[in-house]
């Protein structure tokens, strides 16, 4: 038993790595699944697409690295956070599609909720604030929707999960109904002072507490796997949300260490430690992965659209093929031309927090070429960043002294050579980019002696290369003022006059 697999299930595609003793990949598999927008606004998965392309991925895996479930030491789950699933206890059938964590839907239930004074208790005891981005109100929104999945969930017949509970019911064939802190808490019904699902909230947002999973520490032994399933009989003792899971596989340990995941959007997040910190710029205090009883939390900023703008290049205008090719086609000109492009697709995540922003591209002349356009994209996603760094410098008791990066993202270096100039902190890159999954593969193995300690797992980080900013603090800041003025632009878009 030598080796951990880690399953990285996203918003895009499910993943799955098998990690030696050293952090090394061994092998790893990937699927995209489909995306669904049955309306403007609305964003959704089918429940069995996510199960079915992890499983396959798992599989797929093992046997590139010619490996069994035998082989295993541990299973890890990372997971697209928020993203809400309800399900029958009975059958393991799902009620309804998944809604996506970049839906809208609920936006006018959240402002009734804001109006009605509901955003004080909620912040107080969940460190976030009310948007559409969390679970709560899709929740709420099912269980008001979906034909007969009220009185069901009150008489205790469905399940809520998040996309780890969901993996997590499956890989164990129903047998285990839990999550761990870092999901719970972006739910906006748990209590990440009192560590429990809360009362109050459940309350407030109208949803039965027979619904909601267990929660258990990020490492340990949540249950093994069924017979029969990809991991029969291996224990399952490591689960994180996404981002921090990328802060613990990034080795950001100590308090004041911070890193931003290039993925479908982009999360920077800090750790805080054992010290809730509250932000006041609008950045999330949220709980770190837990790694057996310690309480570990962090400042959180979202961006909403990081990736997914190229994603929509490629898909949506047809200007690029693959993804990679937007660097090659981006660096074809010295500028984006003076054309700014706000990916606000799903509203604006933080610090700016307005759900009917939409995109914008501003500053076109004749001119202006495909090539502009890509490199204002991938600028896009640079200015997102540094709003939610210079938020975050403004919370932080120390300015960060350097940005730790990793997602798919971040192997493009015109990307990351962008975003030091506009931060003005060396971007350091790990020589493991795959920190996601290696944070679900180190819970794992923490759990289960597979590696000793927290000082063992800092000692494997090294670096790749680190981008130091080339143009000046007056440049930066001349770019970002103009930034500023389209992100204005963009914003209350969909608000009725």
């Amino acid at each position: 038993m030598s080796h951990i697999l880690a399953l990285d299930q996203g918003t895009t595609s499910s993943r799955a790595l098998i990690f030696d003793h050293a952090g090394q990949i061994v092998a790893m598999a990937q699927e995209e699944f489909p995306q669904h927008f049955p309306r403007s606004g609305w964003v959704e998965h089918d429940p069995m697409d996510i199960w079915n392309s992890q499983e396959k991925t798992a599989r797929a895996a093992l046997k590139k690295a010619g490996l069994a479930a035998k082989d295993l030491t541990a299973v890890g789950i990372t997971n697209q956070r928020e993203t809400t699933l309800i399900w029958e206890r009975a059958t393991g059938k799902p009620i309804g599609p998944a809604i996506v964590w970049q839906d809208r839907r609920t936006a006018s239930f959240c402002d009734e909720l804001e109006r009605d004074g509901g955003g004080v208790p909620i912040e107080r005891k969940t460190g976030l604030r009310i948007d559409p981005y969390f679970s709560g109100t899709k929740i709420r929104w099912m269980l008001d929707h979906v034909d007969g999945a009220r009185v069901r969930a009150e008489k205790g017949e469905l399940a809520f999960g998040t996309v780890d509970t969901w993996l997590l019911w499956q890989l164990t064939g129903g047998e285990v109904h839990a999550t761990d802190p870092s999901n719970a808490s972006r739910t906006l019904l748990y209590n990440i002072h009192e560590h429990a699902w809360d009362p109050e909230l459940l309350k407030l947002l109208d949803i039965p507490e027979s619904l909601l999973p267990e929660v258990k520490p990020s490492s340990g032994i949540f249950g093994e796997g069924a017979k029969g399933s990809v991991c029969e009989g291996v224990p399952i003792a490591g689960i994180g949300g996404d981002q921090q899971a990328a802060l613990f596989g990034q080795a950001c340990f100590q308090p004041g260490m911070a890193k931003n995941t290039y993925g479908t959007g982009c999360f920077l997040l800090m750790q805080t430690g054992d010290h809730a910190q509250k932000s006041e710029n609008n950045l999330l205090t949220t709980a770190a992965c837990q790694p057996g009883d310690e309480v570990r939390y962090a400042l959180e900023g979202s961006v909403f659209i990081g990736g997914a703008v190229v994603q929509w290049l490629r898909d949506g205008l047809g200007i690029i093929q693959s993804a990679p090719e937007i660097e090659k086609l981006a660096t074809s000109v010295p500028d984006s031309g003076g054309v700014f492009f706000v990916p606000a697709f799903s509203g604006l995540g933080a610090p700016h927090w307005d759900p009917e922003a939409r995109g914008i591209i501003v500053g076109i002349e004749r001119g202006t070429t495909a090539a502009h356009i890509a490199r204002a994209a991938m600028e896009g996603i640079c200015y997102q960043v540094a709003d939610l760094l210079t938020a975050m410098d403004a919370d932080a008791e120390v300015p960060l002294s350097e940005l730790r990066v990793d997602g798919g993202a971040s192997a493009n270096d015109l990307l990351m050579q962008m975003q030091a100039d506009l931060i003005q902190v060396p971007v350091v890159r790990p020589k493991c980019v795959e920190t996601t999954a290696l944070g679900a593969a180190y819970l794992a193995g923490l759990a289960t002696g597979f590696w000793k300690d927290l000082d063992e797992i800092a000692a494997q980080w090294q670096v790749d290369k680190t981008f130091e900013p080339k143009i000046s603090a007056a440049e930066a800041k001349a770019r970002r003022r103009q930034w500023n003025r389209a992100v204005e632009r963009s914003k209350r878009w969909t608000e009725d006059d």
